[in-house]
Order: structure tokens, then C-alpha cells, then sequence
């Protein structure tokens, strides 16, 4: 997104509530690449929010008020006199609505789509010839929107993503810790309602707290995450949402840009007890070796006698060898208490 670099380092001071229960927070708010970064004045960042879905509850009147898409109880407030971090948002914002997909070109592909197809195979082959090209077509501005629904109709089972002032700088350091080049990793803890770990689209993998609370070391949490991110490699998230949602809502999505809400809705429960898709041996073990983590402790924490995955333990690439831990010892400590406050 262009419109970003001249916003580069960008800094205001703002007041951030992180849910309606808690108290208002003085905050130093900054401009990243893809994230509007929330740090305490301390200069320790208390959150992430991404650009591409953030929204004004107010617009047009001042102080400012934004939430991120689709959660309004997490809110930050800008001062009249930080105007000019109040028109860079809003210029951010326009920038990511002129980039939502025109439902003029999407009909006219969807027009090409049919005749294209033939009627004798179109009961067969236009189904997952629509879902391809929605893949090709929906932007990441979308997948993100698409995702945040997901986590705000998951909600209703999980609760609000654990978050305390000084346990969410070490998530943010565990984030920055276990993003690769295929694209950033968002991580959220969840107080109910995860099993272990599930990811949805917009690079947002979900955790149970236990992932964070039961283990002595983040190795296991981390074998975990690196098992999401080889799922999500071996099968696009918005694919899943989509082969779930049936022709019609992926027609829908490409001619409105939208999905049906009850859609999404059936789609956030479907993920919350579904069982995870199974993940090839040889190239999670490449992925844990890329990382420089372990991969026996995601080994044991699946089967604790060690039967059942004896190719995580005996194959573990970092077995015998001095390692970076995933986080400082400090770190882990408060991150195992996020879900406290």
C-alpha cells in the first residue's frame, strides 16, 4: 500500500481501551507497514492492529474513535490535536476501500466464467472453477475482513483474545518470532473454546491458553503454530471457508464482495470442532529446522509415550544442537499469564 510510506514513524498519543471493562490507557500510537502499533509510555507495545481493517465509530467528529473491523469493545481515541495522524488513518482508509475488488470487473469476469464453462460440464467443473478464481481475485484487504468476522462470530464461544499490558508485548515478540517469508503470523490466545490451535484467513492463528499455561517451555506452543502454518501452506484458509460456504456465497462474494453473514457464522462454529487436517511428516520437520526449533516437545505434547509421532522426536533437526530459545525466559514468564487479567 503506497499510501503507507509517507506516514513512515508517524507517531501520536492516544487513549486505548482494551475491552468495555477496563480503563482507559494513555498510549503512543505509530504507523507500520501493515499494522498501527499501540505501545504503552514505556515504549512497550501493548497491541497490533492491522490497516486493512480498522474502523471509525465516529466519523467526523472529534476526538477520534477506531476499533479494529467487527470488534467494537477494543477502542483508541486520538485527540483533536493529533490531527495529522487522525488524516493519515483516514487516508489509510480510504486507500484500503479503493482497493476492495469493483463489483463491475468481478461480473465481468463471472460473465466470461459461464459462458467459458459449457453446460454439459458446468454442474461439475464451475463450482471449484469459481472458488479458484475467487482465490486469484479476493484481495488480502478482503481475506482480513473475511478472517476478523470469523474471530468476531467465534467470540461468542471463545471470548475476547486474552490481552494484559505486559504479557502482550511478549505475544508480540512471540509474532515477530515466528512470522516466515510467506507472510506475517498473527497470534491471539483465546480463553475457551480453542482445542489447540486454529488458523483462519488473514495470517491469524488462534491459541488455546493451555498452549501457554500448561507447558514449562514455548517450544511446544511454538511446534503447535509452526503445525498451523504448514496447514495453511497445504490448503488457503479461504478455500476451507468457501468450499464450506457452497456456490452461491462464493458467487456472492465475487459479484458483491461480500459474504452472508450466516455464512461466516456456520463456518466459525465448523472450525471450532472440526479435527485439524493431518500434516506431512517431511515438510513440518523442514519448517521446524528453517525456525531453529525442536520438534520433539510438539512431538511429545501430541502423544506423551511418543509412539504415535516417533518422526517428530527421532527426526528432530535440532536434536544435540545449541539453539536460540523461541523467547527469553522473562518473556515466556509473562506470557503465560495473559489470560489472567
Amino acid at each position: 500500500m503506497t499510501a503507507i510510506t509517507k506516514y513512515d514513524r508517524l507517531e501520536a498519543t492516544g487513549l486505548w481501551r482494551a475491552s468495555p471493562d477496563k480503563q482507559r490507557v494513555d498510549v503512543v500510537v505509530c504507523i507500520g507497514d501493515a499494522t498501527l502499533t499501540i505501545k504503552d509510555m514505556r515504549d512497550q507495545a501493548l497491541t497490533h492492529w492491522s490497516l486493512a481493517a480498522i474502523e471509525r465509530a465516529n466519523p467526523g467528529k472529534r476526538p477520534a474513535l477506531f476499533h479494529p473491523e467487527g470488534d467494537t469493545t477494543e477502542t483508541l481515541e486520538i485527540a483533536d490535536d493529533e490531527d495529522e495522524m487522525i488524516r493519515a488513518i483516514e487516508k489509510l482508509r480510504k486507500a484500503v476501500e479503493r482497493a476492495r475488488p469493483r463489483k463491475g470487473r468481478l461480473r465481468g469476469f463471472l460473465t466470461v466464467a459461464l459462458l467459458a464453462a459449457g453446460a454439459a460440464a458446468a454442474a461439475f467443473l464451475l463450482p471449484d472453477a469459481i472458488v479458484d478464481q475467487a482465490l486469484k481475485v479476493v484481495p488480502a484487504v478482503k481475506r482480513a475482513e473475511i478472517g476478523n468476522s470469523l474471530l468476531t462470530h467465534m467470540q461468542r464461544s471463545t471470548g475476547i483474545p486474552c490481552s494484559s499490558p505486559t504479557a502482550t508485548q511478549s505475544l508480540v515478540e512471540l509474532t515477530q518470532r515466528m512470522t516466515t517469508d510467506e507472510g506475517p503470523t498473527y497470534l491471539a490466545v483465546m480463553r475457551a473454546g480453542v482445542k489447540d490451535a486454529i488458523h483462519i484467513p488473514g495470517g491469524v492463528i488462534l491459541l488455546s491458553r493451555t498452549m501457554v499455561e500448561d507447558y514449562e517451555s514455548p517450544d511446544v506452543l511454538a511446534g503447535y503454530i509452526i503445525a498451523e502454518q504448514a496447514r495453511r501452506a497445504d490448503r488457503d484458509p479461504l478455500r476451507h471457508v468457501l468450499e464450506s460456504a457452497g456456490t452461491m456465497a462464493t458467487l456472492r462474494l465475487l459479484t458483491t464482495s461480500r459474504l452472508p453473514d450466516g455464512t461466516l457464522e456456520a463456518h466459525a462454529k465448523q472450525l471450532l470442532i472440526e479435527d485439524p487436517a493431518p500434516v506431512a511428516v517431511a515438510p513440518i520437520l523442514a519448517r521446524f529446522e528453517a525456525q531453529s526449533i525442536p520438534s520433539s516437545p510438539y512431538g511429545y505434547a501430541i502423544d506423551v509415550t511418543g509412539e504415535q509421532t516417533l518422526e517428530l522426536i527421532e527426526g528432530d533437526p535440532l536434536a544435540g544442537v545449541a539453539q536460540m530459545p523461541v523467547l527469553p525466559d522473562a518473556s515466556w514468564v509473562r506470557l503465560q499469564t495473559i489470560c489472567e487479567g
